[in-house]
């Protein structure tokens, strides 16, 4: 079992926080001596406060720069197209 006190701010991980839950992509804003300031990426983007000693199941991967560059392009390609669906209405 790991917690978020193993992981880095300005970092991009793959994790699976419980069992038999879908992986999240989150990435650590900054930290202070307890907690972390995470944000978690789904549908939406949402900011979110975690204890250092919360655990997590998983850490999947660290992603590479390469990585994160091609998850943002689509990420902020799909967000850019849903704006624009929304204007045309």
């Amino acid at each position: 079992m790991y917690s978020f006190a193993l992981l880095e701010s300005g970092c991009y991980y793959l994790i699976q926080e419980k069992e038999n839950t879908p992986l999240s992509l989150i990435r650590i804003n900054m930290d202070s001596d307890h907690c972390v300031f995470i944000s978690q990426y789904g549908d939406e983007e949402k900011l979110i406060w975690k204890r250092k000693s919360d655990p997590i199941l998983d850490i999947v991967e660290l992603l590479d720069d390469k990585a994160v560059e091609a998850w943002e392009a689509t990420y902020n390609k799909d967000a850019f197209n849903y704006e624009e669906e929304e204007e045309d209405e």
